[in-house]
C-alpha cells in the first residue's frame, strides 16, 4: 500500500509508503485526508493506514532541470504531432529531430517533437523547408511537467481519484 501526498493546493506532490504516511502523521506534518479501510496494529494500538495526505507548511523543491527522455518529450508537446495536430495512441507517436541527425541536429530540448508515423516517414532526413513542412509552434526545453511525474503508476487505489483525476 502506499500513500499519496498532496502539497497545500491539493496538487499531488510524490508517493510515499503507508509506513512514511503514518510518520508523517505523527510528527504533525501532513492532514489525513482519506483512509484505507485497513489498520495498522501495534499490540496497544490501531492506527487507519492514511491513503491521501496533505501537507501542512509549503515544500520548495530546489530547481530541477526536466530529464531529456521519450515521454517526456510527449508529455512536453500534449501527446499530439507537432506537424499534424493528430493524437494518435500513444505507441504510435514517434521523435522526430528537426534538424535531422543527418545533418548536423542534435537530440535536445529544442531539436526534438511529437510526430505520428506518417509525418515522420513523410518529412524522413529532410529539412523542414525541404518537406514542406511547419511546426506548430517552436520546441523549447521545459521548466516543469504536469504531475505525472509523481509516481503515481497505471494502477492507483480507488481513494485517490478523486485527487489526481485532472493529472491523467
Amino acid at each position: 500500500m502506499r500513500t499519496l501526498v498532496l502539497t497545500q493546493g491539493y496538487q499531488p506532490h510524490g508517493v510515499v509508503s503507508w509506513k512514511r504516511g503514518i510518520l508523517l502523521s505523527f510528527g504533525g506534518k501532513v492532514e489525513v485526508l482519506e483512509r484505507y479501510a485497513e489498520v495498522a496494529r501495534s499490540p496497544s494500538v490501531a492506527i487507519p493506514i492514511p491513503s491521501v495526505v496533505r501537507l501542512l507548511r509549503s515544500y520548495r523543491r530546489g530547481r530541477q532541470r526536466v530529464r531529456f527522455c521519450r515521454e517526456n518529450v510527449l508529455r512536453r508537446d500534449g501527446y499530439t504531432c507537432a506537424y499534424c495536430g493528430s493524437q494518435p495512441a500513444h505507441r504510435e507517436l514517434t521523435l522526430d529531430h528537426v534538424v535531422p541527425r543527418s545533418r548536423g541536429g542534435e537530440t535536445r530540448w529544442e531539436n526534438v517533437v511529437t510526430a505520428c508515423r506518417p509525418c515522420n516517414n513523410d518529412k524522413g532526413s529532410l529539412s523542414l523547408e525541404q518537406a514542406g513542412m511547419k511546426l506548430a509552434k517552436r520546441p523549447k526545453s521545459p521548466r516543469w511537467l504536469p504531475a505525472r511525474d509523481v509516481g503515481l503508476g497505471l494502477e492507483t487505489p480507488e481513494s485517490w481519484d478523486p485527487w489526481i483525476a485532472w493529472a491523467r
